[in-house]
């Protein structure tokens, strides 16, 4: 029994770590505040969600990564603190705040695995 524990903590720790190392690069570049290095992470189409405004569902990539960089830019965003992550079923999800000097403002984010890596299919910040 002893011996069936210690291999389910060690599976759970091992599975733990590659689970972070695939969300990694997506918080770092949120930690480090570049817009652009995130809007690497979308996904061709995506539902992104801006405070006191409208949510856009299916916007391209690209207009999707023009209206986050305008969003960090107007708003200062310095930084990210991560406050929650988990993963099922191929489907992961980042939680947090984007910090800005004030108040700051609360992120979620939705990841699907496609192609072998998880992009950014929902942006919700309020």
């Amino acid at each position: 029994m002893k011996n069936i524990l210690t291999i389910a903590l060690l599976s759970f720790t091992l599975l733990s770590f590659t689970y972070q190392n695939e969300s990694a690069p997506i918080v770092n570049a949120l930690k480090s505040g570049d817009a652009d290095m995130v809007s690497n992470y979308f996904d061709k189409i995506l539902d992104i969600k801006f405070p006191d405004k409208d949510e856009i569902k299916s916007i391209g990539k690209n207009q999707a990564g023009i209206a986050w960089k305008s969003f960090f830019d107007e708003n200062n965003i310095k930084g990210f603190e991560l406050s929650s992550q988990r993963e099922m079923s191929g489907t992961m999800y980042i939680a947090g705040k984007l910090l800005n000097g004030g108040e700051g403002y609360k992120l979620s984010m939705m990841l699907k695995l496609k192609d072998g890596k998880h992009q950014i299919i929902t942006v919700r910040i309020s």
